[in-house]
């Protein structure tokens, strides 16, 4: 079964796995992809240009691959903004779309708080798009302690 995880910045998607994933699933996260390829003391979340063009490229190979054991392990992807074609794709794949957001108010301080100022813009970009209308709480999963 694939699981696609979305979710603003700083939801807890990562923590959402991690409370859902078994040590046999696999997990397909460009953050950790990003810190398992970046040189020893790289944040967590604020990645270089060079470095993300090789994860992306690397994300994208994983998925290819992950497809193709679908029907024998659980995969967990995090997207945080699915273009209308990986939307597309993922349906055809029959994959169960989970929604992580606990709210703008508490996304936008968690990305105050741990992450670097230009990830404001994608939260502002994921509310217009995704939540079109205003924030509205999909899960109450707390994320990790903040």
């Amino acid at each position: 079964m694939l699981y696609v995880i979305t979710g603003p910045p700083g939801a807890g998607k990562s923590s959402w796995i991690r409370a859902h994933a078994t040590a046999r699933d696999i997990v397909i996260d460009l953050d950790l992809m990003a810190v398992a390829m970046a040189g020893p003391g790289a944040s967590d979340h604020d990645h270089s240009p060079e470095l993300l063009r090789v994860v992306h490229r690397a994300r994208q190979a994983a998925v290819y691959e992950a497809e193709k054991v679908l029907d024998t392990v659980n995969v967990y992807l995090i997207h945080t903004m699915p273009q209308a074609k990986a939307r597309a794709r993922y349906q055809r794949l029959g994959a169960r779309i989970i929604v992580v957001d606990p709210g703008e108010a508490i996304v936008r301080q968690r990305v105050r708080d741990m992450r670097q100022p230009a990830m404001d813009a994608v939260v502002t970009r994921w509310y217009s798009q995704y939540r079109k209308g205003g924030s509205r709480p999909v899960t109450r999963q707390s994320s990790r302690q903040w």
